[in-house]
């Protein structure tokens, strides 16, 4: 198994697509890229932590390979927005990659090079690729949130 750390808006959404990939074996939503030790919703909604909401993929690369992640990453939000997602404003609403090893880094820039060259987008991608730092799982209450309680992204 392998790991991959995707934030591309609302961490529920994300986590319910990524839930329908074929060799995805689990997720759990979380925060990452930030300052704040122990995060919680509420710290990371204050704009204080640096912190974005993100999924972690559990994948077996034998079934789907991190390219095809990268694929389905780039399809189910706009990369192209600063800080927000729809209605989501904010910094923990960024599109980012957090990447976990050297192999990792070269295909995300490399899937990026190639949407931003491809012609598909008007406007340039923004989507941060960094280094990941500790993954710091959200409130158990967010886990599998659509699944539980379906619906959108917001309270």
């Amino acid at each position: 198994m392998d790991t991959a750390i995707f934030a591309a808006g609302c961490f529920w959404g994300i986590e319910e697509a990524f839930l329908q990939v074929p060799g995805v074996v689990a997720t759990r939503v979380g925060y990452t890229g930030g300052h704040t030790e122990h995060p919680t919703y509420r710290d990371v909604c204050g704009h204080d932590t640096g912190h974005a909401e993100a999924v972690e993929v559990t994948f077996d690369p034998e079934t789907v390979s991190y390219d095809r992640l990268l694929d389905f990453f780039w399809q189910i939000h706009d990369p192209t927005q600063l800080n927000r997602q729809g209605p989501d404003i904010g910094s923990q609403y960024r599109s980012a990659i957090f990447y976990n090893s050297e192999h990792q880094q070269r295909l995300a820039e490399a899937s990026r090079d190639r949407l931003d060259r491809s012609g598909r987008l008007r406007r340039s991608v923004v989507t941060e690729i960094v280094p990941v730092s500790t993954f710091w799982q959200a409130e158990e209450y967010h886990q599998k949130y659509h699944q539980k309680h379906g619906g959108g992204c917001g309270f």
